[in-house]
């Protein structure tokens, strides 16, 4: 495999996971500046954006899959990455709860990066190869997130709208890097029409259940990410409820869970596919983060959370293996297709849990609560994994001979 193109994806999307990274550690104060309101009010604000991000996403995620199958994946990512620096300075502007609704809204519509950098992996890479290949896309989201939080938790320090306009920065860098760079891997041989009929998610759904295994595969992925997404959806509010961090210390705590995610999808995900296949991967990832959701619905020490952070980021060998599972049971014209349905399901995934952990945090932090648990939705997202594992566990392999099969 051209190693040029594998360096390119790696970058963007090391680039893209910076500029998100930059705005977690200022959401609480600024929220809460926007609106007035208590932590644990302003949390459900924040699970309020962060669902209509995951319902545009959800909405146009199958449209950007069948798009990139269609025109190609550098046109797709480029435009996507344009409007999204465009939105991060709107973003940096807004001084009402309902412009920053919309600025969330508008970077869900165009969250095309992940999905389309990932079918791009998969045109560059052999089957065999693209669970290990997909760990490095992990490893590189990991080091860009290591980057950003503590880049946005020290100009959160400066100013709560400096790390808006930083993303914006970024977005452009990485627009212009892709403008200079980006070879396009769609050709003839695996170029599709757009057909609206699989745009539509439903569809697309009902496209990739019918592949061996993957319908199966989906539910374990859904609720995989409802539980997963317990991080994003709280950690900020969590650690100052919990631990009295401010925007510097949970940037910091930020830093060090994607320093350790990285480490394991770069060193850990192969040897591991290798040695106990890629359901034994999978299992052994949900272990690690049904312990750390134990853990963290219960800790009261800051430090040992940051101890405990190795333990979490063995979590970081599941989607690698189960994204190798999936993509192996699609054709070569559907990798597109499935990366967007699969961006569909992680979309319903952050539909649905945001609102759920933070309406879980602010029951058990607001004022009077007859419990005070600010992990409390840690402990709900145990539960669903415990279910993602049972069911996980029942599905059989649709062929144990190919090398990033269930065996």
């Amino acid at each position: 495999m051209n190693r040029l193109p594998l360096t390119f994806i790696l970058l963007t999307i090391m680039l893209d996971s910076i500029g998100i990274g930059l705005i977690f550690p200022v959401m609480p104060d600024l929220l809460r500046e926007i609106t007035g309101q208590t932590l644990a009010d302003s949390a459900i604000w924040g699970g309020v954006l962060a669902t209509s991000f995951a319902a545009m996403q959800f909405l146009f995620g199958p449209v950007v899959g069948n798009l990139s199958d269609a025109y190609g994946r550098r046109p797709t990512l480029l435009i996507a990455l344009a409007i999204m620096a465009v939105d991060y300075l709107v973003m940096a502007r807004a001084d009402t709860i309902w412009l920053l609704l919309l600025t969330r809204l508008i970077a869900g519509l165009t969250a095309a990066t992940h999905s389309t950098a990932t079918a791009y992996m998969a045109d560059i890479s052999a089957p065999a190869d693209r669970a290990r290949n997909f760990g490095y896309i992990g490893a590189a989201f990991g080091v860009g997130f290591v980057i950003g939080p503590l880049i946005g938790g020290l100009l959160a320090g400066i100013d709560l709208r400096a790390p808006f306009y930083c993303a914006a920065l970024m977005a452009g860098a990485n627009l212009l890097f892709g403008l200079l760079v980006m070879p396009e891997t769609v050709t003839e041989k695996n170029r599709r029409p757009f057909s609206l009929a699989r745009a539509n998610p439903l569809a697309s759904f009902r496209t990739m259940g019918r592949l061996p295994g993957v319908g199966r595969l989906l539910i374990v992925l859904g609720l995989y990410q409802t539980a997963l997404f317990s991080y994003p959806a709280i950690w900020p509010f969590y650690g100052q409820a919990a631990f009295g961090w401010d925007t510097w210390m949970v940037g910091v705590s930020l830093a060090i869970f994607g320093l350790a995610m990285a480490l394991t999808q770069a060193l850990l995900v192969g040897p591991t596919v290798q040695r106990f296949g890629a359901r034994g991967a999978v299992l052994i990832g949900m272990g690690g983060d049904l312990v750390a959701f134990a853990a963290y619905g219960v800790m009261t020490s800051g430090t040992l959370a940051l101890i405990f952070t190795p333990v979490a980021a063995v979590g970081g060998l599941v989607m690698p293996a189960l994204q190798g599972i999936m993509s192996t049971e699609a054709a070569d014209d559907q990798q597109g297709e499935l990366q967007g349905v699969i961006a569909s399901v992680m979309a319903v995934s952050t539909i649905l849990a945001p609102l759920m952990m933070t309406y879980t945090f602010a029951r058990f932090t607001q004022d009077g609560a007859a419990l005070y648990l600010p992990g409390a939705p840690f402990l709900l997202g145990g539960l669903l994994l415990l279910g993602a594992i049972a069911l996980f566990a029942a599905t059989p392999s649709a062929n144990p001979t190919r090398p990033d099969s269930l065996t």
